[in-house]
């Protein structure tokens, strides 16, 4: 099993705002690194996009707890069975943010997928807090 931990980030605005943004998997192509994925595909409750150079990805909506937490899981068409926790925890009017990722993955495949995983979700941490610095 591969976990990966992106970093923690502090969005400027309340818990609800950002539970709501991320509930909507369309917004997800806001997050992504825009050369790097092709064929983004989306509805309010799964999305996928294809990374350049490597796999398909699909996300699927699993689970949530109300403004805390929303839990994503991967598609069939994920190339390895993985889950997306998102985590939202309000401080002094404004969001602390992380993401975990739990990955199913034999010890080779995690020694390839580690590093540009990591790379991926916490530029999507990043993402979210310019998203909201737009608004």
């Amino acid at each position: 099993m591969l976990e990966i931990k992106s970093k923690n980030v502090i969005v400027n605005t309340n818990q609800e705002h950002v539970y709501n943004y991320l509930m909507d998997l369309n917004n997800f192509e806001n997050l992504l690194p825009r050369d790097s994925i092709s064929n983004f595909k989306s509805d309010t409750k799964s999305c996928s996009f294809k990374v350049t150079g490597g796999y398909a990805i699909g996300l699927e909506y699993k689970e949530s707890s109300e403004f805390n937490k929303i839990i994503l899981k991967s598609s069939e068409s994920s190339p390895f069975p993985f889950t997306l926790d998102i985590f939202i925890d309000e401080k002094d009017g404004k969001v602390d943010a992380h993401q975990v990722v739990n990955a199913d993955v034999n010890t080779f495949l995690k020694m390839v997928i580690e590093k540009p995983l990591r790379s991926l979700f916490d530029y999507i941490a990043d993402r979210l807090v310019k998203v909201f610095e737009q608004k």
